[in-house]
């Protein structure tokens, strides 16, 4: 099992900037796809960020063309943390995130994929 625990959310002005954290523990391995999805009021879960491991040290990142340019996700294998660094926020990026992981690597976006998920952290961005 694989345990994942936010941090990092909070109310930010647009055009500020956040960062997210995700802790996690267990069975977890670096070369597992980790993501952040995000839910919004009344919407269904929609993918944000990945980060998908490609071969030794080397990782490589898939963004919704909605945050890109403008989110960063990064990883932590020592520190087993996955990060997404929010900047330019707008206020439709409110919505509580999800740390996520996928049991295997490889290039995932789709919620059905990923079989940890965090309780989620509740981003709040006001006009």
């Amino acid at each position: 099992q694989v345990q994942l625990v936010e941090s990092g959310g909070g109310l930010v002005q647009a055009g500020g900037s956040l960062r997210l954290s995700c802790a996690a523990s267990g069975r977890t391995s670096s070369r597992y796809t980790m993501g952040w999805f995000r839910q919004a009021p009344g919407k269904e879960r929609e993918f944000v960020s990945a980060i998908i491991w490609s071969s030794g040290s080397t990782y490589v990142t898939r963004h919704a063309d909605s945050v890109k340019g403008r989110f960063t996700i990064s990883r932590d294998n020592v520190k087993s943390t996955v990060s997404l660094q929010m900047n330019s926020l707008k206020p439709e990026d409110t919505a509580v995130y999800f740390c996520a992981e996928a049991a295997r690597g490889g290039v995932l976006q789709r919620i059905g994929e990923f079989d940890y998920w965090g309780q989620g952290t509740q981003v709040t961005v006001s006009s």
